[in-house]
């Protein structure tokens, strides 16, 4: 499962389509039978088609829980038990609430990290973007949480460090 934030200016957008392209090729070289589903957001989230996901130039306020709960939704529609899923989320940090980020902290402990073998959030620097989002993970689920691996990209030089850090 791979998740762009509509809110990242062109830049950080690239950065993420980049990075989601050598995850999801190195993966695809290691293991056989692997679903990609693509969820971008901004306001609300949408399931898009992989064209889209690397295409798409859309951007708007951010409701980071709003694609938590249409990522939860495809999992309990579409996977059963014996899935291995790794959800990626990417952002550049910002989200429209602090109410919002508890639902998706909320979310990720009562839901997600259940179904999930690791959920990995990488955030991309943004001189525009307040990073927020990468500081409440973290202060929740510590640096060193056993499902949950947070990733920063300062620029397209982090993109490898990021994948080892996933």
């Amino acid at each position: 499962m791979m998740d762009v934030s509509g809110s990242m200016g062109d830049e950080q957008k690239e950065i993420v389509r980049t990075e989601a392209f050598w995850i999801d090729t190195w993966l695809r070289s290691q293991y056989k039978g692997i679903e990609t589903r693509y969820i971008i957001h901004d306001a609300t989230a949408r399931e898009v088609d992989e064209e889209t996901f690397f295409r798409t130039r859309e951007s708007g306020g951010t409701l980071i829980s709003s694609a938590y709960k249409l990522c939860e939704k495809i999992i309990d529609t579409d996977y059963a038990s014996d899935w291995n899923i790794y959800p990626f989320h990417f952002s550049d940090g910002d989200n429209w609430s602090g109410e919002d980020t508890r639902l998706c902290v909320e979310i990720l402990e009562q839901n997600l990290l259940s179904v999930c073998n690791v959920f990995c959030y990488g955030q991309v620097e943004s001189r525009y973007g307040s990073g927020q989002f990468y500081k409440d993970l973290r202060e929740h689920f510590g640096p060193e949480h056993e499902f949950v691996i947070l990733s920063k990209v300062e620029n397209k030089e982090g993109i490898l460090q990021s994948i080892k850090d996933f």
